[in-house]
């Protein structure tokens, strides 16, 4: 039985260039992290993670009126973060 040829050409793996993603901004610590006011889609509708973790958050705050089921995920984002400050997370 004759064994076939596989071609093995692969390109070569790509010179190292640097990920604007992952590189350092200039007086932060990492650029991952974003004003949701600075955000593409902050304007878009709170997502389903978002509004659960909210209300969850809003529950355990003692705080019924952080929730509102029509946030955009800008705010939402806010407002978890400062639940997230009042309850400890």
């Amino acid at each position: 039985m004759s064994q076939t040829s596989r071609k093995t050409d692969r390109h070569p793996d790509p010179p190292e260039v640097e990920n604007p993603k992952t590189a350092p901004v200039e007086g932060s610590t990492s650029n991952r992290i974003k004003d949701p006011d600075d955000w593409v889609t902050g304007h878009e509708p709170m997502t389903g993670a978002q509004a659960s973790y909210l209300k969850t958050l809003s529950e355990q705050a003692h705080d019924p009126h952080a929730y509102e089921p029509d946030l955009d995920k800008a705010e939402a984002s806010k407002r978890i973060d400062q639940l997230k400050d009042e309850v400890g997370r």
